[in-house]
């Protein structure tokens, strides 16, 4: 794949007539060392939020070597990594996934009920060697998209659950998720204080405590609590819980390793007052932009712009015949932009290429690696600030 020193390098060489994919393996690989670094136990990517193989690799490059995976068609994949070490982390799983995920070497698993238990047994032949973390539903506190209302158990059918479990696995684990993208840290120590009610409560001592994800990224309507932030008040936590002294920990980071490892580089096909029309949309990688009303910092590529032009609110549109093909936004671009012009839209790395389709014919995407900083970033000294999206 091609190098490049930044997005506007790729415009000046060239105007692609598809919308381009800007991977900074160089960024995921920053954020996982953070983690690594950071966090006292397990850090295991969620293989969901994106699964290039150049980030997949920088990732690797970094140390991760746990990984999160929710299905089986994830498992086959990061089954070629070398000593990787899965978790199927769904808590609803088929029988041929559990089968099949446990023929491949897989042997941890979540739950969040008697059945799922039953199953997980049932299909792994009743195995001796199983890590069972039972999947505790949690309050989601200031997070963009909160995830309590689908998986998760709590109050005494949790510690039955937990005593059951016990029964049958090598190692316990008790895991949760406070909602992708979270903003402050106390969902964490809200989160951990139902931990130790619940230890206490089921009288059942657990090996293994799994934090999940939720860890946030930077974007122009969102400035989160600093990361340290978030490790000072999960060490804190987890101080507080009876188990502390004799229990593993793991973590399930996803948008936060990658968010800012790639960016999209779009066209402007026709402008209509402040609306653009472009080249990709919510079928493609603007998913999130659609429905859940993210907003992504953008850059003008590949002309000047005088400095004291102003920047504007555009709303975009995406190349499909479908009217909910709209990113309200706003986002911020020079007035005098145009049918023709290039702009790069940053910190898209978590679950855009994931969520991409064909609706319409659409979705195919050039590839590029990108050598400059992210726009917007969470980590460490060197990071970088929203540039001025006016120009090169």
């Amino acid at each position: 794949m091609e190098k490049l020193s930044s997005a506007s390098a790729l415009i000046e060489k060239c105007r692609p007539e598809r919308p381009v994919r800007g991977l900074r393996p160089h960024a995921a690989g920053r954020a996982a060392r953070w983690f690594l670094e950071n966090f006292p136990g397990d850090v295991a990517y969620a293989y969901k939020a994106n699964s290039s193989v150049f980030l997949i690799g920088a990732l690797y490059g970094a140390g991760i070597r746990h990984f999160d995976v929710a299905s089986l068609p994830e498992i086959e994949d990061a089954a070629t990594i070398p000593d990787a070490h899965l978790h199927f982390m769904h808590p609803v799983k088929s029988r041929h996934a559990i089968r099949r995920a446990y023929d491949m070497g897989v042997r941890s698993f979540s739950l969040d009920s008697e059945d799922e238990l039953r199953k997980i047994m049932e299909c792994t032949g009743n195995a001796k060697d199983l890590i069972l973390w039972v999947r505790l539903a949690v309050s989601a506190i200031n997070s963009r998209i909160p995830l309590e209302h689908k998986f998760g158990i709590y109050g005494q059918p949790a510690a039955d659950l937990l005593v059951k479990a016990r029964q049958v696995a090598l190692e316990l684990g008790v895991t949760f998720h406070v909602g992708s993208q979270t903003g402050t840290p106390d969902a964490y120590s809200t989160a951990l204080g139902d931990v130790h009610r619940l230890i206490v409560q089921s009288g059942v001592m657990i090996d293994r405590l799994d934090i999940g994800g939720g860890f946030p990224s930077r974007y122009p309507d969102s400035d989160p609590a600093p990361l340290q932030d978030f490790m000072k008040v999960i060490i804190a936590g987890i101080e507080q819980l009876p188990v502390k002294d004799n229990i593993k920990l793991a973590c399930e980071p996803g948008r936060a390793l990658v968010a800012e490892a790639e960016s999209l580089i779009v066209r402007v096909d026709a402008r209509r007052g402040n609306n653009l029309y472009i080249n990709d949309g919510s079928y493609g990688m603007l998913f999130d932009a659609a429905h859940l009303g993210f907003i992504f910092p953008t850059k003008l590529l590949g002309r000047d712009v005088d400095p004291s032009e102003p920047l504007v609110p555009f709303e975009l549109w995406g190349p499909t015949c479908d009217s909910i093909d709209h990113m309200k936004g706003p986002f911020l671009l020079p007035a005098s932009i145009a049918e023709g012009d290039y702009f790069e839209i940053g910190n898209m790395g978590a679950y855009a290429r994931a969520i991409a389709g064909r609706f319409n014919g659409y979705g195919e995407y050039d590839e590029v690696i990108l050598l400059d900083p992210p726009m917007l970033s969470m980590y460490g000294a060197d990071a970088t600030e929203l540039p001025a999206a006016r120009s090169r």
